[in-house]
């Protein structure tokens, strides 16, 4: 399934198979997400019945993902992937978010874009990333093609989008975390709790620089769940 093409008469079956048949999106249950992530977030939150969430690297909206649950208890917000069919199937079962196909960094530019495949959790932008990557979990050679990356402040106001007082941000985009964390204007959306992916495109640590960053914005570390940190505001 994962050689079937965007524009294949399959492929609008295969987002109901994925969603309904293989990952059964009509059960709810207690995690979505990787490592019980979203557990803690869910529980950080309980007493916050419709809370707003930024999702940037959503990949699916319900495997692996950490505002799934928030969604089930009457949370909204604003889902960004760079993939297409990302956006398609949260399109199918987000009816009160907002989908939006587009790669966040932090400035407008030319980048490479390396697709597994479209329904790969490990697509990226970051060729060290890809490189490291294809050797342990990827499918087949990564393809590449040329896309254009904006950051997340010109992604709300090209669409023109109201931005709700934001209570989460989840950044996972596959070692370009730092990156996009950077394009987001921390003065203007002030989250409560920021989850973000750790590591770098070598797969080692990248706390230590996101950590320092985020201090500047009165940000500090309170949880390290599997490979995401867990930020609160003071």
């Amino acid at each position: 399934m994962s050689k079937i093409l965007s524009n294949s008469i399959f492929y609008k079956i295969y987002l109901y198979y994925n969603l309904f048949y293989r990952y059964k999106a009509f059960k709810k249950r207690k995690t979505y997400s990787q490592d019980q992530e979203d557990v803690f977030i869910n529980n950080y939150f309980k007493n916050i019945k419709s809370g707003f969430y930024i999702d940037i690297g959503s990949y699916h909206p319900i495997r692996y993902s950490n505002t799934a649950l928030l969604y089930n208890r009457g949370w909204q917000g604003i889902n960004i992937d760079m993939n297409q069919t990302s956006v398609d199937l949260f399109n199918i079962v987000r009816k009160r978010d907002i989908n939006i196909c587009a790669a966040i960094s932090s400035s407008s530019r030319s980048v490479t874009q390396f697709t597994d495949h479209i329904f790969s959790p490990v697509n990226t932008i970051d060729e060290k990333f890809s490189k490291t990557i294809s050797k342990k979990l990827s499918i087949k050679n990564f393809s590449e093609k040329k896309i254009q990356t904006v950051t997340f402040q010109q992604l709300i106001s090209e669409n023109k989008i109201a931005i709700k007082p934001v209570n989460f941000i989840n950044i996972d985009v596959e070692s370009h975390d730092f990156e996009v964390l950077k394009g987001i204007d921390l003065t203007f959306v002030k989250p409560k709790l920021i989850c973000i992916e750790l590591e770098n495109s070598q797969l080692n640590s990248n706390a230590q620089k996101i950590e320092n960053y985020l201090k500047k914005y009165g940000y500090f570390l309170i949880k390290r769940i599997g490979l995401n940190g867990i930020f609160e505001k003071s």
